[in-house]
């Protein structure tokens, strides 16, 4: 216990001086590698063989699905749709940004991306509308990890290849969580605006025209709209794999973004190219350290060391399941999601098996804690990102991001951790027992 103390210090140490993630806990990995004299071939075999799992091709393709999504500025065509329904309402606006933000999150798969795309075009849109910018840009800084909830979602894919789980079922797993996110920063959204002076809402308008509009809306927004129809559509009935669906999802942007939408061009396709090539790399290195460190903490049996520390504590589930969020939360944090993944889950997995937890409510559960951590400060990478894309100073955002943290983000993690149901329910109606 020792050690792995030592190994924790040496992280918690290189990340507040600044070294990058990967190095801090590939240097904790060398340390307890020889510490405990392990054979690096015997890790290196290990790694590699993680690395070239199949499954991790969705990565690179969901990547670049996204961006070309993005590049084909189908968020548009989104926020024009949604409008239609909800832009007559005080606070509608907002609303539009988290439907799209949901919407355009199942497309892309990626937090990034969505606050990228959605948030450029949609809140110089709610300035113009009288909308506090602080609160704007933190409402879409909040919206953007839907991504991460809504499928197909990469984050979810990474899960359910180191939990040795279903991926379909990790994908269904997160769908009602993530409806209840966006409806709840909708709600809090509304709530939060109704003292606010000076906002204008668009003017009220016949059937005839509702009708007309959606009509017209929907047909530009409907080659985007099929997207996650034909992905999840296809995965779920069983026709393609998962991976494949990820390839199919490529072949059909490129002529979306290119013939219909008109906005891709080969400059901005080699770029997109260019950049799934190099977030892979960077994915790829990522998945060996980490799974290389879960793997000698395996060995060192710190998943008994911790069911034996909750044991002495509680075998309520739900005590230990309060244990899970609070740790899952503290490196959200402080590190990505991805690499809190990689650390944690094949840790984790043995512990809520022991406890009578499921592997697949475990995973709404980690993607809600996740999606939290990474607008949460101090590291709060989309925080620091909805600041660029907004254009307006951080500590703007902090108030507003705190209020829906407590309104929106705190009531779904208790609904997803408590209410299981929720999330296996979707996976049970589908795909059977699980």
């Amino acid at each position: 216990m020792l050690l792995i103390g030592m190994a924790m210090a040496i992280v918690v140490f290189m990340i507040i001086a600044g070294v990058p993630i990967i190095f801090s806990f590939m240097t904790a990995t060398l340390f307890l590698v020889f510490k405990l004299n392990y054979d690096p071939s015997f890790l290196m075999t290990y790694g590699y063989d993680v690395t070239s799992a199949i499954v991790l091709l969705c990565v690179p393709l969901y990547v670049c699905v996204g961006s070309i999504m993005e590049k084909s500025e189908i968020g548009r065509s989104l926020i024009d749709f949604v409008n239609v329904f909800v832009g007559r309402i005080k606070g509608g606006l907002g609303i539009v940004g988290v439907v799209s933000s949901a919407v355009f999150g199942s497309i892309s798969g990626s937090s990034t991306a969505t606050l990228t795309c959605i948030g450029g075009i949609i809140l110089p849109r709610m300035y113009e509308k009288g909308y506090p910018r602080g609160h704007a840009a933190a409402l879409l800084t909040n919206a953007c990890p839907l991504g991460l909830l809504i499928p197909p979602s990469s984050s979810m894919i990474i899960y359910a290849w180191v939990s040795r789980q279903s991926i379909l079922a990790c994908f269904l797993a997160t769908v009602i969580p993530g409806i209840i996110l966006a409806a709840c920063l909708s709600i809090s959204n509304v709530l939060m605006l109704r003292g606010a002076a000076g906002m204008d809402v668009e003017d009220k308008i016949t059937t005839k025209e509702l009708f007309h509009r959606m009509r017209v809306e929907g047909v530009e927004a409907l080659p985007a709209l099929c997207m996650p129809v034909i992905i999840l559509g296809g995965t779920y009935s069983g026709v393609f794999t998962p991976t494949e669906s990820a390839a199919i999802a490529v072949l059909y942007a490129i002529p979306v973004g290119f013939w219909i939408y008109k906005k891709l061009t080969l400059k901005k396709l080699w770029v997109t190219f260019i950049e799934a090539g190099t977030t892979t790399g960077v994915v790829m290195v990522m998945v060996f350290c980490m799974m290389t460190l879960s793997r000698i903490l395996v060995m060192m049996n710190l998943p008994e060391l911790i069911i034996a520390f909750l044991s002495g504590i509680s075998n309520n589930p739900k005590v230990i399941l309060l244990f899970i969020n609070i740790m899952l939360l503290g490196l959200g944090m402080i590190m990505d999601d991805t690499s809190a993944m990689l650390l944690t889950v094949p840790i984790l997995i043995p512990i809520v098996t022991k406890f009578g937890i499921s592997p697949i409510h475990l995973a709404a559960i980690v993607g809600v804690n996740l999606g939290l951590g990474i607008i949460t400060p101090p590291c709060a990478p989309m925080l620091y990102l909805g600041a660029r894309v907004g254009k307006v100073p951080m500590l703007e955002m902090l108030v507003p991001t705190l209020k829906f943290i407590i309104f929106a983000w705190f009531p779904t993690l208790i609904f997803v951790t408590y209410f299981p149901e929720l999330s296996l329910w979707l996976p049970r109606m589908i795909l059977g027992n699980i």
